[in-house]
């Protein structure tokens, strides 16, 4: 991996405060983690409950350590009562808990292949909401066994309702669980995701009072740092975008990002966004030929929220609306995730490019400003500044191998590869069934759809 010595593996923490400069109001595990042990512990610090900042602090034997993470904690979160922009005052103004106005009617996606024991955790924090009204889809990827239908329609009967789809790739799944969501709004999740409580309430309410609003997505932290991959892939980044809310309008441009809405990687992941479900119909939903289980290797959530963004909505990110991720855990995952990055980005922009030819003059002309753009980024992760923790976002406290950004800068000139071979396999597959006319069966007995 690295002569470099491995990190160590890190406790993952909650720790609720009163205000910036005020009590503890609670402080435990994060959902999930084990119990908190001396040592480096990284926090998610909330606010009366909202999620605030993180920090990452060393308790020794003998400590306290919600007092010594809330001693850390307190300077950080200094200007936080002093929010900047007309989005963060409007954050700010609105008050804990549930939103004023009631979420819509709202559709949870989980698309899912052979991992029932990490499905059972996902569902039942899904399953404990606090949204007053949703349905929960799982759509069952091209399925060699029957574990996850024996799981849906045994344990979750009549309480989540169960989809078959045998094409692989999990942009199909995503656009076979859009064509039987039922609510006005879909959101997407993974099975390897807890939610908390609130999460989809958060992430949803906004639809209700913005009819422009196309997609929101939400805050993604790591549920545990317990392996070097874990720990290096969270220290560069991982998958959160943030404390700070913001919103994505077409029609003004963000200052800050002269290649939006090409810069996709910044709206939001796929594990945590929501689409108003005209409007994602609207753009064509998502391109199968992209996304993990395809050639294209990922991309399919980046080409969703450019192909809303394109049709003229907007789109949201707020860090209230949280779910805990548990990342991969060997070298070789993080290996795979490195060159999926990189061949996701670019099958993405093929993807767009091909799809939505309209966009071509505006594509080509920040196409290479981007893949520039991207190109510094993976190589600025070699690098090591003084200080940094994997608790402040981006900070590369780790040194990211070579071997990693190598991988990235080939996953870039594959991806365009990639999206062509699996949008070639999609043309045939379609042919195929064309001409077959059967139904799919589901396993072992089993409907292709069941509640």
């Amino acid at each position: 991996m690295s002569s470099t010595p491995a990190p160590r593996p890190l406790s993952v923490a909650e720790l609720d405060l009163a205000a910036p400069d005020g009590p503890v109001l609670g402080f435990r595990p994060a959902p999930g983690a084990p119990a908190v042990v001396p040592g480096d512990v990284y926090t998610l610090v909330r606010l009366r409950g909202r999620p605030a900042a993180t920090v990452v602090g060393t308790v020794r034997a003998g400590e306290d350590p919600a007092e010594v993470l809330a001693a850390l904690a307190r300077p950080r979160l200094a200007g936080a009562g002093r929010p900047g922009t007309d989005a963060e005052r409007l954050a700010a103004a609105r008050p804990p808990g549930p939103a004023a106005s009631a979420p819509p009617r709202t559709s949870v996606v989980v698309a899912t292949r052979e991992r029932p024991e990490s499905l059972a955790r996902a569902l039942d924090s899904l399953l404990a909401q606090d949204h007053p009204d949703f349905e929960l889809v799982v759509v069952d990827n091209a399925p060699r066994t029957s574990g996850t239908y024996d799981l849906v329609t045994g344990k979750y009967a009549d309480r989540v309702r169960y989809v078959r789809e045998d094409t692989p790739g999990l942009a199909t799944a995503h656009n076979t669980g859009l064509a039987a969501a039922e609510g006005a709004v879909v959101a997407f999740t993974d099975d390897d995701v807890i939610a908390d409580p609130r999460w989809l309430s958060s992430l949803t309410a906004p639809f209700a009072t913005d009819p422009g609003l196309g997609c929101a997505t939400g805050l993604i932290l790591p549920a545990r740092l317990g392996t070097p991959a874990q720990i290096l892939l969270e220290s560069h980044g991982g998958f959160a975008k943030g404390f700070a809310p913001r919103l994505y309008d077409p029609a003004h441009p963000p200052a800050d990002e002269p290649l939006f809405p090409f810069t996709a990687g910044s709206f939001g992941s796929g594990a945590n966004m929501a689409f108003r479900v005209d409007a994602l119909r609207r753009a064509g939903g998502f391109d199968p030929a992209t996304g993990t289980g395809t050639a294209a290797r990922g991309g399919d959530d980046l080409y969703a929220f450019v192909a809303v963004l394109s049709a003229g909505f907007r789109l949201r990110y707020t860090s209230e609306a949280l779910v805990w991720h548990h990342h991969r855990d060997t070298w070789q995952d993080l290996r795979n995730q490195a060159y999926g990055y990189g061949a996701g980005l670019t099958a993405y922009l093929t993807a767009t490019l091909v799809r939505s030819p309209r966009l071509l003059p505006a594509l080509l002309a920040r196409l290479p400003r981007g893949l520039a753009h991207a190109r510094t980024m993976t190589a600025r992760r070699g690098e090591t500044p003084e200080g940094g923790v994997p608790g402040e976002h981006g900070t590369r406290h780790h040194p990211w191998p070579a071997s990693l950004s190598r991988l990235e800068r080939r996953g870039m000139l594959y991806g365009p590869i990639g999206y062509a071979k699996a949008r070639a396999q999609s043309r045939t597959r379609a042919r195929a069934t064309a001409r077959a006319r059967v139904r799919p069966q589901a396993p072992r007995g089993g409907s292709a759809v069941a509640r």
